[in-house]
């Protein structure tokens, strides 16, 4: 199910809808201390510092979202004003939160803007200075005046008639951080939803809903796909003969269509000595990102968080003459970085990521040739699973040179070149400033799984730097050195972070060409085990990915257990189908009737050769 649209901004209302909630938290807990209520995708936040021994619970979210939808149904106003250090001091004395980020915008000579929810009778010339109450209440007559102060930049709606009262929902608490960092006081996060309409909320409560019994965290596990094991680590899946047959098949798929293009396989180690990526250039930049080792020597080497500049390394073994260029290196490998535990999540993000890696070292003439075929490769690629991709340029940020290798010259040159080849193919592709990488801009694919969720996918980059500080060349028809150009390629880029997405697109039921296991065979009784044998045999024997459940439980039950493993085939067989030589079918779509066995592997066959959805 797509994710909702918003039918229009919705910043101020989650801006204000932030402040009503700590309003609102505030009537019931008078002490507690206010740290920030941002806007974030989908709605806000607000944390909260409550004396010892409190906490929120469930109850208490009910309780405010009651208290908020009073205060939006009483028209409430949002009036902003500049304040000086002293008076914004005065306002928040008792909030050291507050107190903190003043101190900080001082020193950064930001201005102070205080932002003060307002009963609708408020007049300029009477201002309270906090939170005005009446036995531990807060007042909402024309004369309470102030309701709630808070520091921030603005951005909230004039008057809270503008917030749809059926809009919002308090969704859930959660703990961090004091400025995400663990040094600091472990404060309590409400979170909340927002947005135009009750029907967009319940849209988007569905889509969650949906997605959340396709998460690949639990579907993973539960198809005997993967696991994490506290002794290994986090970020370190471990997969099981399932998950690693899918590995495999996709990891097959990509280096069929490299292999039709040209593409030889390359293997490189898995530490490296320092030294190579301070001559890549990558060292400055990500040092503080790799798991590092010290020799018995005192030499220091890492464990390779890329792998471009190990291929460089194998380009560089000799001198080419143009006549054998584009040389083209495939690599399908692990690559290790010091991700930080609140990072990781499932397999989107770990420690260990396998890379489908390729470089091409070619001409600046090969160039537009080389890049169209790694999209062909692309567009054949994520057909398969029924992605419509997007490109997008993902190019340097002018305003930040320090963050990349090269000149502008060499930027502008590369970015412009890869500008011609989009609109060459007829393409249209958004354009990302400051998403390139250290090394050189790169068209970006952006699919959308069944959720209409939108990931980064493949990814085709332009490097003409990487040959520049490891001086990679050819001698060209002159008999001269020629300067080559290297692009990088990822089909599916990181396999665990792919597979997260695709198990969520399928909801784990995967094609039948994909599927760990294809079909099983299920007895009625152990009369006919016999027959079930032969029949799995035959399966088996043809290629195909068959497994046998024995008569030990009914067959129900058995029926049942194989479409909890979602798989695509169930063949049920007893005296009829013993005596036809034949199998009856049930798949994902119901019975499809009886079959001869050589007719279904034929199907099965058929279907697998096709990577048919």
């Amino acid at each position: 199910m797509p994710k909702p649209e918003p039918s229009a901004s919705l910043d101020p209302i989650r801006h204000s809808l932030a402040h009503l909630l700590a309003a609102a938290v505030l009537q019931k807990f008078p002490d507690a201390k206010l740290a920030i209520g941002p806007t974030i995708e989908n709605g806000f936040y607000y944390d909260f510092l409550l004396p010892e021994g409190q906490k929120f619970a469930p109850e208490d979210l009910k309780e405010f979202e009651k208290q908020m939808r009073k205060f939006v149904n009483q028209h409430l106003v949002f009036t902003g004003k500049k304040v000086t250090e002293t008076e914004a001091r005065n306002i928040f004395k008792d909030q050291p939160f507050k107190l903190e980020l003043i101190e900080e915008f001082v020193k950064e000579g930001k201005e102070l803007t205080v932002y003060e929810t307002m009963d609708s009778g408020y007049s300029p010339n009477t201002r309270g200075s906090g939170m005005t109450k009446e036995k531990d209440s807060i007042l909402h007559s024309p004369s309470s005046i102030l309701l709630f102060s808070d520091l921030c930049r603005g951005g909230h709606v004039e008057n809270t008639s503008e917030i749809p009262a059926d809009g919002f929902k308090l969704d859930k608490i959660a703990g961090a951080y004091w400025r995400g960092d663990e040094k600091n006081p472990m404060l309590q996060r409400i979170y909340g939803l927002a947005f135009n309409s009750k029907k967009e909320l319940d849209e988007y409560l569905a889509a969650r809903e949906e997605a959340e019994k396709r998460d690949h965290k639990k579907l993973g596990p539960q198809l005997d796909l993967f696991i994490f094991s506290d002794l290994v680590g986090p970020g370190l899946p471990l997969w099981t003969p399932k998950g690693t047959l899918l590995r495999n098949l996709l990891d097959d798929f990509v280096w069929e269509l490299r292999r039709k293009r040209g593409y030889l396989k390359v293997e490189i180690p898995h530490i490296t000595k320092k030294e190579l990526y301070v001559t890549s250039g990558h060292w400055d930049k990500f040092k503080d990102e790799l798991f590092r080792i010290k020799t018995r020597e005192g030499h220091e080497f890492a464990m390779k968080p890329m792998n471009c500049p190990h291929h460089a390394q194998i380009y560089a073994r000799r001198q080419w003459s143009y006549r054998e260029l584009p040389q083209r290196y495939a690599n399908t490998t692990m690559v290790y970085r010091d991700e930080q535990t609140g990072e990781l999540g499932g397999l989107s993000r770990v420690r260990a990521i396998t890379q489908d890696d390729a470089h091409v070292f070619c001409r600046a003439s090969q160039v537009k040739e080389e890049i169209f075929k790694i999209w062909d490769i692309i567009e054949e690629f994520y057909g398969a699973f029924g992605f419509k991709l997007a490109p997008r340029l993902s190019l340097h940020d002018p305003a930040h040179p320090e963050k990349y290798l090269g000149t502008p010259e060499i930027w502008n040159h590369a970015e412009n070149e890869l500008r011609s080849l989009v609109k060459e193919r007829g393409a249209v592709a958004v354009e990302a400033i400051g998403e390139a990488a250290l090394y050189g801009p790169k068209i970006d694919f952006m699919g959308k799984d069944a959720l209409g969720r939108e990931h980064q996918v493949a990814t085709i980059q332009l490097d003409m730097n990487q040959p520049e500080r490891f001086d990679l060349a050819c001698i060209n028809e002159k008999g001269e050195k020629e300067r080559i150009v290297m692009i990088h390629a990822a089909i599916m880029g990181s396999i665990e972070r792919f597979l997260s997405i695709l198990i969520e697109h399928f909801a784990g039921a995967f094609p039948v060409w994909l599927a760990p296991v294809q079909a099983v065979v299920l007895p009625v009784s152990e009369k006919f085990s016999d027959y079930a044998r032969k029949a799995h045999g035959q399966l088996l024997a043809a290629g195909i990915r068959a497994e046998l459940s024995e008569a030990d439980e009914s067959l129900g039950k058995r029926i049942r257990a194989a479409e909890l493993a979602k798989i695509p085939y169930v063949l049920v067989v007893g005296e009829k189908e013993e005596k036809n030589g034949s199998v009856a079918v049930r798949s994902r779509k119901g019975d499809e009737g009886e079959n001869k066995v050589q007719d279904f592997i034929e199907k099965i066959s058929g279907l697998t050769a096709q990577r048919a959805i």
